[in-house]
């Protein structure tokens, strides 16, 4: 695997924003870029929500009856990153981008 200071990590890391601000439609290569970013950031946001959850998971186990005063700050994180964890996709933010003035 590699280590975050590694070339192989360093290329792989996207260089665009995940938005469509800025990018030519005719540019297909740009254009795949800021998708494949949009798509690499939802999925970020999906895995964040899942590590909590499986730290969540641990703490209820973990603490038994007394869960719901130890577990307090997992859950509201976790009910946090719940609204932003489903992976929508880029055509709604493609075809539907209007331009920021």
């Amino acid at each position: 695997m590699p280590t975050p200071e590694s070339a192989s990590f360093l290329a792989k890391k996207p260089t665009v924003p995940p938005t469509f601000d800025g990018v030519d439609y005719d540019d297909t290569a740009a254009l795949k870029a800021a998708q494949d970013s949009i798509i690499k950031e939802q999925w970020v946001k999906s895995m964040m929500a899942r590590l909590v959850r499986d730290e969540m998971g641990k703490c209820y186990r973990r603490e038994g009856v007394n869960h719901m005063q130890n577990c307090k700050q997992l859950r509201e994180r976790y009910l946090e990153l719940l609204k932003d964890a489903k992976i929508r996709g880029y055509l709604f933010q493609q075809q539907n981008y209007v331009p920021k003035e």
